[in-house]
């Protein structure tokens, strides 16, 4: 008996977990271009750059108090940089349940050599929260893109804290609303839930970050990248367009037109509404089938962006067979599991994809499943 495709597709089937999804209706052609082959120090690259951090802020809700910043290497440079200008001034805690939170340990552990406290938790799980002492600074995932466990909320991070709080929120913000005044240091990339390009960082510093900053000079040297003071303060130019490296004003105004769409969507509510009603769609999916699950059991800190699902009696060859042919049918792209991850498939779910074509999808996963079966 044959396995007929199904008769709808998803109009637009991206569903990787990074870089995601563009905006619905973007185009390369709707860009403006009067920044490009112009220096990012002109008049006209310093107000693009203002223009994209000022909207970050709007669309963020970002209080007065913190401070943002774009940095090169992705999110992965801006965490990098927060811990090798910040940390050893106190001990250290170092959270992982996933292949990013344990980046950060092996950094803090091979390479800074600070010898944190380490607190782990299984793919699918979240450790202890109340565990966590924090009159140490502290590492830590707000969304695990590899895993699909996220922190519930900001109740767990004291408020009275002696620590820093270090947030890596690439698969976070413009999906929850964070709390800010429990955040003192946090990270994320255009490439994730803006869909924008890669190879930037945002780096965002609280008051008490700043204060870390001009207080304390780290064991280790710089580099150049990594360098936020001049003299024992703050270089304030970093944070209101002048980069420390020359950017991409391509990839500035490509983050700029997915930033104009949040807001024309109602900012940061309205992109919360989309990934809510992406996950719930999914939900409806999983709870249809029975050889689909949810890797991360709990749904008080189940993702609702990179949402990791379980495939009954699918190893990995088997995930890779049904990602192929999902790819090659032209009805879902990317979406087997991170690499270090369980088995598994990973839908995004963020606020750039849209809800008709998470729920296109429920057929060809059964189609996949029977293509496979075998």
């Amino acid at each position: 008996m044959t396995n007929p495709t199904p008769d709808v597709r998803p109009d637009r089937p991206y569903f990787s977990s990074g870089p995601c999804a563009k905006p619905p209706g973007w185009t390369a052609s709707s860009l403006p271009t009067d920044s490009l082959g112009r220096s990012h120090r002109s008049k006209i690259g310093k107000a693009r750059l203002k223009r994209c951090i000022d909207l970050m802020r709007a669309n963020l809700r970002l209080p007065d108090t913190h401070r943002i910043g774009i940095v090169p290497g992705s999110d992965t440079g801006a965490y990098e940089m927060a811990m090798w200008t910040m940390l050893g001034a106190r001990p250290v805690t170092a959270m992982a349940w996933e292949s990013f939170g344990e980046g950060w340990v092996t950094d803090a552990v091979k390479q800074l050599k600070i010898d944190p406290t380490v607190i782990r938790a299984d793919y699918g799980d979240l450790p202890d929260l109340a565990a966590v002492d924090w009159s140490n600074d502290v590492l830590f995932t707000w969304n695990g893109t590899t895993s699909g466990v996220r922190v519930p909320d900001g109740d767990w991070i004291a408020a009275d804290r002696q620590g820093l709080s270090f947030a890596d929120a690439t698969s976070a913000v413009f999906a929850y609303d964070i709390p800010w005044d429990k955040i003192d240091v946090a990270t994320f990339s255009w490439q994730k839930v803006l869909g924008g390009e890669g190879a930037h960082g945002v780096l965002i510093l609280g008051p008490r970050a700043v204060e870390r900053l001009e207080s304390y000079v780290p064991a280790w040297p710089l580099p150049k990248v990594f360098r936020l003071t001049s003299k024992g303060k703050l270089i304030e130019g970093v944070f209101s367009g002048e980069t420390i490296n020359t950017p991409s004003m391509l990839a500035v105004e490509d983050a700029i037109a997915a930033l104009e769409w949040v807001e024309s969507i109602g900012g940061l509510d309205g992109a919360i509404r989309r990934s809510d009603a992406n996950a719930a769609a999914l939900n409806r999916i999983v709870e249809a089938r029975p050889w689909l699950d949810h890797l991360a059991a709990d749904p008080a800190s189940r993702s609702k962006t990179s949402v990791c699902l379980t495939v009954e009696g699918a190893d990995e060859a088997r995930i890779k067979k049904m990602a192929g042919l999902l790819e090659e049918q032209g009805a879902a792209f990317d979406i087997a599991g991170y690499r270090d991850a369980p088995p598994g498939l990973r839908i995004w779910c963020g606020a750039t994809v849209d809800t008709a074509d998470i729920e296109a999808l429920g057929p060809w996963l059964d189609w996949a499943y029977e293509e496979t079966r075998a």
